[in-house]
């Protein structure tokens, strides 16, 4: 297939192209480039086989040309940036995706793969794990938009157009591209870099978990498998497993790092968010999807990278260069970027 990939210059991106290139597709790029020079020494990036240099704005009918399939992640990428500028989030998250869909029908896409997030979720029931038929209870501008774009291209969906959604649970790992700014990848940063592992809440909200690498295998099952399979489908992508309470995520790191100490701050900033997470649907559903990380492993691969970074410091953990808001902020201070996020 020709395969659409935007956003590929973000966090899961590295990640997204690896796997559809080593799968024999032919892979386009599109990203605006807002987070192009935060390249990390030493990781792998495989780029794509044409590139297109374009904010998500500015869609074309010919950014479709020839194209079989999208994979659809760039956005203003967590909750975070989405408070930046609500109404941007709404633009480019979700008015612009929008019109991603419409542009690909018209142009005869037929597979449209959607990334969205099993945080749209919100505050929800933990005494049990919510499914893909659980109530959507979004508390953010990032969430809703995912909510509005699964209800847009679930009502454009056709016999010729075939868009399925992967409610990605919580992110983590390394990518060419890390991010810090994601709870376990701060964890085992704070506790190697700080000798102190600290928990930005009360530890007690749970977070559904998965790595990057397994999202970018549901991406390639969602694009390849047989259109009755996904068609207008929603999937929580993750583990039953992996379902943490962050105070366990927090142990699972300090087991892999004696001597470093727990510190609990309890700084919820507003966040209420707490869910866990069914995966029944995508182990038996999604043709070929099996993760292969669990939580254990991905803290020794983030601990790995922290011990072959080892000259640096939480703070330039913490700085624009692992850090999605930062890095904006970074790019608007020097009026490299429009208060519209349009490049200057």
């Amino acid at each position: 297939m020709k395969v659409l990939v935007t956003g590929h210059l973000g966090f899961i991106g590295p990640s997204v192209l690896r796997t559809f290139k080593q799968a024999g597709h032919t892979v386009v790029g599109l990203d605006t480039g807002y987070f192009r020079d935060n390249l990390c020494a030493g990781e792998e990036f495989v780029p794509p086989d044409m590139e297109i240099v374009k904010d998500i704005r500015a869609l074309e009918p010919s950014d479709f040309d020839g194209v079989d399939a999208v994979i659809h992640m760039a956005g203003l990428s967590n909750d975070p940036l989405g408070k930046l500028n609500e109404n941007l989030t709404f633009d480019i998250n979700l008015s612009s995706s929008n019109r991603c869909g419409d542009l690909a029908k018209e142009a005869g896409v037929s597979r449209f793969v959607f990334f969205s997030s099993c945080s749209l979720y919100g505050v929800a029931d933990t005494s049990k794990s919510v499914d893909e038929t659980a109530p959507q209870a979004p508390v953010t501008a990032y969430a809703k938009s995912k909510v509005g774009t699964e209800d847009h291209l679930r009502e454009i969906a056709s016999d010729e157009f075939s868009p399925v959604f992967l409610r990605n649970a919580t992110c983590y790992g390394i990518s060419a591209r890390p991010r810090f700014d994601l709870v376990l990848n701060s964890l085992c940063a704070y506790g190697f870099y700080e000798k102190e592992i600290k928990i930005l809440s009360d530890g007690t909200p749970w977070r559904p978990m998965v790595h990057i690498d397994d999202v970018a295998q549901a991406a390639l099952c969602a694009a390849e498998a047989p259109r009755a399979a996904i068609h207008a489908e929603a999937f929580n992508i993750g583990r039953d497993e992996d379902n943490y309470q962050i105070k366990d995520m927090a142990a699972i790191v300090g087991k892999k790092l004696p001597g470093v100490s727990v510190a609990v701050t309890g700084e919820t900033g507003g966040d209420d968010r707490s869910y866990r997470v069914d995966f029944t649907k995508v182990s038996g559903k999604l043709p070929g999807f099996t993760p292969k990380w669990d939580v254990e492993r991905g803290a020794d691969q983030i601990l790995d990278w922290c011990r072959r970074n080892d000259q640096l410091s939480m703070a330039d953990v913490l700085s624009y260069d692992f850090i999605r808001l930062k890095q904006i902020n970074k790019l608007l201070e020097a009026s490299k970027l429009n208060n519209d996020l349009h490049w200057a």
